[in-house]
């Protein structure tokens, strides 16, 4: 068992956000579906059947998504960075995500769900981290022109080509 557990609030979503994330990320999976039984579904205004909480593994995190009304909104001062080896894969993440959601800034998106994600090819780190300021600034200004990054754009920037 994981120390830390992500917990998402929804309002009435949780079950149709948890099979959209699985089926997004790889070696991931379903791992359990409780639901509001009659004394809970009394207390919280629930339909007695509907989904309380859904868990589920995305590669390998285990995340918890409760539907407990509109309370409370997700919103982007919380997110998940998503580290990505290349860019195929920054653009697999960014496409699936967005379907339906929004392109932020900064390879920041929100997806339909209203959860924010940050798609991060890990070579961005490297190339911040660089020790010459210069060639991290010029990284740090080509980043600040994207939604999705282009790892190819950063390599530019990096070593000063048009």
């Amino acid at each position: 068992m994981q120390k830390i557990t992500p917990f998402l609030w929804f309002d009435n979503q949780a079950e149709e956000a948890m099979n959209f994330y699985v089926s997004v990320f790889r070696n991931s999976k379903v791992l359990s579906v409780q639901r509001y039984g009659q004394e809970a579904a009394e207390v919280s205004g629930r339909p007695k059947g509907s989904v309380m909480t859904a868990s589920f593994l995305l590669d390998g995190q285990e995340f918890v998504a409760l539907n407990g009304g509109p309370v409370y909104r997700i919103s982007p001062a919380i997110s998940f960075v998503v580290n990505c080896e290349t860019q195929e894969e920054v653009d697999e993440y960014w496409k699936r995500l967005t379907e339906g959601g929004e392109e932020v800034q900064c390879g920041w998106l929100t997806d339909k769900f209203g959860v924010s994600w940050q798609i991060v090819p890990t070579q961005l780190d490297k190339l911040l981290s660089d020790p010459d300021p210069v060639k991290s600034g010029r990284v740090m200004q080509a980043m600040l022109q994207m939604k999705k990054i282009d790892i190819a754009g950063l390599k530019r920037a990096y070593e000063q080509q048009p």
